[in-house]
């Protein structure tokens, strides 16, 4: 008989690897929607609820939606293990303690994702209110332009962590890179690093417009990623440059393929 410990850590395993599987699948389909939407082949710049029902109205979109919603509860425990466990060996320092931390809105906002595909699923009319509106109802509360403006804070430092993932390859302390092939590892390194810039470019989108709304007290300001996205698409070469960074999203999808398979799990 498998002892206890090691059946729980069998469903963390099977929970992670879905959840990661789930994650790359909406990033796939943020990026890809952008990149058809850089040369008016349809598709649109939006963030990943609008992808999320834009891919429910298609064929298979309720099968879909369904493997998202378990996918995603997934990767909201798994992220829930990391900060409990500790499972990333943070520790309990302020700065171990404010990356678990981390952990937990980072789980909290895929159960909202989650929330988002059962309510399609239900054909609810839940909550779709705009990045605007939603930072609106946060000012008028008191303290709010503060919060705002640490959450910006927060995003945008999230968003030079993935810079600094993809530079130092911090990512391969938690492959298990012994049963990558030497040709798979180097197309998975190039991918992840590819992935992880774009991500961490437009993270530092959204929470510079965050602290932009903070500082003008102006709501309006606030943009998520389509408004991250539409805002690289109204640059100079802004096709071009919104090519790069939603394939640079479809490449954070497949980084997360690749945690799925290979990524150390052990809670």
């Amino acid at each position: 008989m498998e002892h206890p410990s090691g059946n729980t850590q069998r469903g963390v395993t099977v929970a992670a690897r879905i959840g990661y599987t789930a994650k790359g699948v909406v990033y796939l389909l943020i990026g890809g929607l952008a990149a058809m939407a850089a040369f008016g082949l349809g598709g649109q710049r939006g963030g990943a609820s609008e992808a999320i029902t834009h891919m429910a109205a298609q064929p298979m979109g309720t099968t879909l939606l369904v493997f998202l919603a378990v996918g995603l509860i997934c990767y909201t425990a798994w992220r829930l293990i990391q900060a409990v466990l500790d499972s990333e060996n943070k520790g309990n320092g302020a700065k171990g303690l404010l990356m678990r931390a981390g952990f937990v809105i980072s789980g909290l906002s895929y159960a909202a994702l989650a929330w988002r595909c059962i309510s399609l699923l239900m054909h609810s009319s839940s909550d779709s209110s705009s990045t605007p509106q939603r930072t609106a109802m946060v000012m008028q509360h008191e303290g709010g332009l503060i919060a705002i403006g640490l959450v910006g804070i927060i995003i945008a430092l999230v968003g030079v962590a993935q810079f600094r993932r993809a530079i130092k390859r911090s990512y391969r302390a938690h492959w298990h890179t012994e049963d990558m092939p030497a040709h798979q590892l180097k197309w998975a390194e190039g991918i992840a690093r590819w992935g992880l810039s774009a991500r961490g470019l437009v993270f530092l989108m959204i929470g510079g417009f965050l602290c932009l709304a903070a500082l003008q007290t102006d709501p309006s300001e606030a943009k998520g990623l389509g408004g991250a996205l539409t805002t690289l698409a109204q640059q100079p070469f802004g096709p071009w440059l919104l090519l790069v960074v939603a394939l640079g999203l479809v490449a954070y999808g497949v980084y997360c393929f690749v945690n799925a398979r290979y990524r150390d799990t052990n809670a």
